[in-house]
C-alpha cells in the first residue's frame, strides 16, 4: 500500500435474484462488478474489490464482505451513504431510488486485511417456504412437503464437526487443497410456513450448503434416514448426498474475521 492509501471494509446486502453470483465477469451482471462501477465513479479510476465469499447465480447475502485500497480523500463514514446513492434502482446508477444492493457499512482496517483471506468463520442462511407464496420464489425454495424436523437436526448433529465433505461438492467450484472443513453449528427452526436451517463453519466447498440442506430435506420427508449422515460423509462421493436444492433460498448471513463464532460470539468486524 501506497503512503496515504486506506484498505477498507465493506459489508453489503443483495438480491442475487438479477445478478450472475458475485465474481465479475465479462458481460453479465455481477455483484462485484457493481461494486467496482461504483467505486469507479466516485474515484475517477479502477478500484479492485476482494470479496470473502463468491455467491452464486441467484444466491442472496445478508453479510457479505468485501475490501479494497485506495488514497482518496472521502471520508470514511461518508462512503456508505454515496454509494448507496449511486446504486440506485437496479444497480444501474439513477440516484435516490432504491436499488438490489446496499452498503451497510465501511470503515478502515488495517494494511495487511483481506476480505477474503482474513476471515475465519460464515454463518449461511437458508428457507424453506410452504406458503406458496408467488412473490417470494425469488427468495425462498418453495417446498410444499411436510418436514420431520426432529430427524433433520438428528441427521445434522451428525454433520458436526471436522470431517471430508467431499461428498457435499459439486464439481465445477475452485479447486481446493483438501475437502476437510469444520461445520460448528447447524440449527433448524420453524417459522409458521417456513424452515430455517442455519449452518456455520470455517469455510464451505462448491455448493456445499445446498446439498447440505437437499441431503436434509430428504432426510426429512422420509426418503432417507437421519443415521445415513454419517455413511453419506464418511463416503466422500458426492453420488451418496441429496440433491442440491436451488440457489433462491441460500443467504450469506454473516462473515467473521475472528474465533468468536467457534462460541456464538462475533460479527462482520474487525
Amino acid at each position: 500500500m501506497s503512503e496515504g492509501s486506506k484498505n477498507i471494509l465493506l459489508k453489503i446486502q443483495y438480491d442475487g435474484t438479477n445478478f450472475h453470483g458475485w465474481q465479475k465477469q465479462v458481460d453479465v451482471r455481477t455483484v462485484q462488478g457493481e461494486v467496482e462501477h461504483v467505486l469507479r465513479f466516485i474515484a475517477g479510476y479502477e478500484v479492485p474489490v476482494n470479496g470473502t465469499s463468491r455467491t452464486d447465480t441467484g444466491v442472496h447475502a445478508l453479510g457479505q464482505c468485501c475490501s479494497f485500497t485506495w488514497d482518496n480523500p472521502l471520508p470514511t463514514d461518508k462512503l456508505a451513504d454515496i454509494m448507496n446513492r449511486r446504486f440506485g434502482a437496479g444497480g444501474l446508477g439513477r440516484s435516490g431510488l432504491p436499488g438490489d444492493i446496499k452498503v451497510i457499512s465501511a470503515h478502515e482496517v488495517p494494511e495487511d486485511f483481506h476480505a477474503r483471506f482474513s476471515c475465519h468463520g460464515k454463518t449461511y442462511k437458508y428457507i424453506i417456504d410452504r406458503s406458496g407464496d408467488i412473490f417470494e420464489r425469488n427468495h425462498v425454495y418453495q417446498f410444499g412437503l411436510e418436514l420431520d424436523h426432529e430427524a433433520m437436526r438428528e441427521a445434522a448433529k451428525l454433520a458436526v464437526g471436522t470431517n471430508d465433505f467431499a461428498s457435499f461438492q459439486t464439481s465445477g467450484g475452485i479447486p481446493r487443497e483438501t475437502t476437510v472443513r469444520t461445520i460448528t453449528d447447524i440449527t433448524i427452526t420453524q417459522e409458521g410456513d417456513r424452515t430455517i436451517i442455519r449452518v456455520t463453519g470455517d469455510g464451505f466447498l462448491y455448493n456445499m450448503v445446498r446439498i447440505l440442506v437437499g441431503t436434509l430435506l430428504e432426510i426429512g420427508t422420509g426418503k432417507r434416514e437421519a443415521s445415513e449422515m454419517e455413511a453419506i460423509i464418511a463416503s466422500t462421493d458426492r453420488s451418496k448426498a441429496g440433491f442440491t436444492a436451488p440457489p433462491e433460498g441460500l443467504y450469506l448471513e454473516e462473515i467473521y474475521f475472528d474465533d468468536g463464532f467457534k462460541c456464538g460470539g462475533s460479527t462482520c468486524t474487525k
